[in-house]
């Protein structure tokens, strides 16, 4: 990797040139690529880890967020194509999941290349219609209140006025992308899937995850962790072992011990 990031995009916490797999991570909706910043000390030196920085956050704090999936996509391909000159995987968490998912039908259409593996947590498979009512356009307290319920967003924060003043916007962006996705039928794509979910999540049922069983004509798994829609942080270091397994089980990664 010539560069830690390309154009803000890409973050490489611990550049490692000599790793035969990188994966990118893609954060659930109002995250950023410091969500993924302990992952480094559980994943084996063979994997580099590339957390994708959305706009409007981060290192691209000063860019505008997304309110659409399908130009952020193509916004991530651009960014990305330079660093798929090796073996590479997508993990994304519910917002995250859906990103990597359609950036993996994106690369495939457009480059003609598709990552090793691809990891989703936490979100319900595409060709399920969101039941939801959208909240992205609802008024401050109505979606601070949909939020609180969420349990996402840390009670510190949605306390803090001034500091909801700078992540409403983008929330309210995030949401909108997630809400105003129209999936479409392509072929499954050609890499093995495993998903992830919460025992307690209420947000997305076990059958939901299991759906994405249609999504790939290659292997398929999925794994049930402790904690709710947000078990990525309450029990990090399991789904970050469930990954490094996989990806070490995957025939022609070859990314070591």
């Amino acid at each position: 990797m010539a560069n830690t990031q390309f154009l803000n995009w890409i973050t490489c916490p611990k550049p490692n040139p000599q790793a035969s797999v990188r994966l990118f991570c893609f954060p659930y909706a109002g995250g950023s690529s410091l969500i993924f910043r302990q992952w480094r000390d559980y994943l084996p030196t063979t994997v580099e880890l590339c957390p994708v920085e959305i706009p409007g956050r981060g290192t691209q704090m000063k860019s505008p967020p997304f309110t659409q999936l399908e130009p952020l996509v193509r916004a991530i391909a651009s960014a990305i194509q330079p660093y798929l000159d090796k073996p590479f995987a997508f993990f994304g968490h519910s917002m995250g999941g859906l990103v990597s998912f359609e950036l993996t039908r994106l690369l495939r259409k457009q480059y003609d290349i598709s990552p090793n593996y691809l990891f989703v947590s936490g979100r319900h498979a595409p060709q399920i219609p969101n039941s939801d009512p959208p909240i992205h356009n609802l008024p401050e307290q109505e979606f601070l209140e949909e939020l609180r319920r969420l349990n996402g967003t840390p009670k510190s924060v949605l306390e803090n006025r001034e500091l909801m003043q700078l992540f409403l916007p983008i929330l309210r962006a995030d949401f909108a992308v997630l809400e105003t996705y129209v999936y479409t039928e392509q072929p499954p794509l050609n890499c093995p899937i495993t998903v992830c979910g919460g025992l307690q999540d209420q947000e997305v049922s076990y059958d939901q995850l299991q759906a994405w069983q249609e999504q790939t004509s290659n292997s398929f798994s999925v794994h049930m962790l402790p904690g709710d829609h947000f078990f990525l942080h309450s029990d990090q270091r399991q789904l970050v072992e469930i990954i490094s397994r996989t990806l070490h089980e995957v025939k022609g990664t070859a990314i070591g011990d």
